[in-house]
């Protein structure tokens, strides 16, 4: 633990009991008035140089602690929570010593905070909800502050992530924190990767392991290929890597043990693909978060501007994000109407077996060609690449120098008839908990479309599904793929390959070009949708792997 957090307990505050909270606050209180007196009382000492280095920690100690309380007074589901962390805070800059104040404009840089649910105006089937994921993290992350959006969906994600992170099952807890950063790295996913490290260390986690893969235990470092090739190119997976994890001797994995691996590191994928396509922004108390200088005139500084950070008021952005423009509103009108003249030849002609074959090998080979024109190398810093081993190895297209990939037809191996039994056999409810997500990511509609109403989306839902498991090589026999370019435009296309194989290299250029008039809560929804079916796609893979391995 961060040297000054050591000796406070934060664990109180996640009570629903409004007495136990009010206890750890006043301990909280009283442990940060005595740094703050004790470094008051250095200021008005003559200087030493032998005291300047612990004078130094102790600064670093209070500033992470009241970095901490500037988190709680913002993203605290209980009311005398954030009212009391705000008054410490204040007592703290009378007594001279200087607070940190946030950084940026709320969780997300692409969504403006003004349309993003505020903590304490939630209703109360939400701050049930609020209250839950308090309880169990210490923290309402961004995360959740932006997939509020859609609350069926964040209910069913937040039950599935406390049970693979919390609940009973295969792994240690300090292994499944491991995990995720593991899983996060491999996408340079900083954000992800500084939650759990704390969240590691606060489950008792070994520091060394921070210092790089190679020094965690061999059992973790054996998983470093399957989770290069899961988040990279899962195509390639085969029995063989299984087998070199389930016979390593004394490093070996139990099959319920590698299971739990496979979906942690499918999930943590997946989230960070969430993390980039929504432009989640740190977290009040991590690095980047906050700052202790003081606000400039304009209120933002020179270094907000250069990171982005504009002031959302100056933009004259609509809801979207996006400049208005009458042909945005053109491209909602098209789309329905495709959508309409789609239906109309479903309706009067079915394509062959032969043709429907054809048009995915068709869009498979074009998905290839898909790329944005800020397709550069990110050179990963290097607190995240320590987590991982191989940083050349990224996303491959499946045809590139002539290598063939074999097309997986779901109608031989599916989630619904294999992968779903497969892990609920091996790790108990989570197959379950799995399924309920897919189905209320895949299904989720408010029967909207921009200002249309009444309108099936279902058509349009299927199209995005479909294409990026089709990016990943997989086939449902009974789709038509010409349906996907009429539906899905060069920039969402670009967007969509981007957040699903190459995340760390989303813009918001990228966000705000797709589905210009498109609300922002319909933009979350589709980064739900993909993340599901990205998580999905991956988990097919490497559940046929361990099938073909048991049999």
């Amino acid at each position: 633990m961060a040297e000054g957090e050591n000796e406070v307990r934060w664990d109180g505050l996640c009570s629903r009991d409004s007495t136990t909270r009010e206890t750890a606050l006043e301990n909280i209180r009283q442990i940060i008035l005595r740094k703050t007196e004790y470094l008051r009382s250095v200021k008005e000492t003559p200087y030493c140089p032998s005291d300047g280095l612990s004078n130094a920690v102790s600064l670093d100690g209070l500033n992470k602690l009241l970095a901490h309380l500037l988190m709680l007074s913002k993203r605290c589901p209980f009311k005398d929570v954030r009212e009391k962390s705000e008054f410490i805070l204040k007592s703290v800059q009378e007594l001279g010593i200087r607070i940190p104040r946030p950084l940026g404009h709320g969780p997300s840089r692409f969504i403006p905070e003004k349309e993003i649910l505020q903590v304490g105006s939630e209703d109360a089937q939400m701050h049930a909800v609020f209250s839950d994921s308090f309880a169990a993290l210490g923290r309402l992350d961004n995360i959740t502050l932006v997939m509020v959006f859609h609350p069926q969906y964040l209910e069913s994600f937040l039950k599935t992530q406390h049970y693979l992170l919390q609940m009973d099952g295969p792994l240690p807890l300090h292994y499944r924190h491991y995990i995720g950063i593991m899983a996060a790295a491999r996408h340079q996913c900083s954000y992800l990767v500084n939650l759990h490290v704390n969240d590691f260390l606060h489950v008792g986690g070994d520091p060394k392991w921070l210092n790089g893969l190679e020094n965690a235990p061999q059992k973790l470092q054996n998983l470093g290929e399957l989770n290069k090739v899961l988040a990279h190119r899962p195509w390639l997976i085969t029995k063989e890597h299984i087998e070199g994890l389930l016979k390593a001797e004394e490093h070996s994995w139990s099959l319920a043990e590698l299971v739990h691996a496979v979906v942690l590191l499918t999930h943590y994928h997946s989230l960070a693909s969430f993390t980039f396509g929504c432009g989640i922004s740190p977290e009040i108390h991590c690095d980047g978060g906050h700052t202790f200088r003081p606000p400039s005139v304009s209120n933002y500084c020179i270094c907000d501007i250069t990171n982005g950070n504009h002031s959302v008021d100056e933009m004259q952005v609509n809801s979207a994000g996006n400049v208005p423009g009458s042909d945005s509103f053109f491209e909602v009108e098209a789309l329905m109407e495709k959508m309409r003249q789609l239906q109309e030849c479903r309706d009067e002609e079915e394509a062959s077996q032969e043709e429907m074959a054809s048009r995915f090998e068709i869009e498979k080979r074009e998905s290839m060609f898909v790329f944005s024109s800020d397709d550069e190398e990110v050179t990963p810093a290097r607190d995240v690449s320590r987590h991982f081993e191989d940083t050349s190895y990224g996303y491959k297209d499946f045809s590139r120098h002539g290598m063939h990939v074999p097309t997986f037809r779901v109608q031989d191996y599916c989630w619904e008839d294999h992968g779903y039994s497969l892990v609920n056999r091996l790790y108990p409810d989570v197959g379950q908990l799995i399924d309920e997500k897919f189905h209320i990511a895949y299904n989720l509609t408010y029967n909207t479309m921009a200002t249309h109403k009444d309108v099936d989306t279902s058509m349009l839902r299927r199209a995005i599904w479909n294409y990026i498991h089709c990016m990943f090589g997989i086939r449902y026999d009974d789709y038509d793929y010409g349906e996907i370019n009429q539906l899905l435009d060069r920039s969402f296309k670009v967007y969509i390959k981007t957040i699903v194989c190459t995340p760390e290299k989303v813009t918001k250029r990228m966000y705000d070009s797709f589905w210009r008039q498109f609300k922002h809560s319909e933009k979350v929804h589709v980064n739900l949708l993909l993340i599901e079916a990205r998580m999905q796609a991956e988990l097919l893979y490497a559940l046929r792997a361990i099938t073909r391995y048991m049999t």
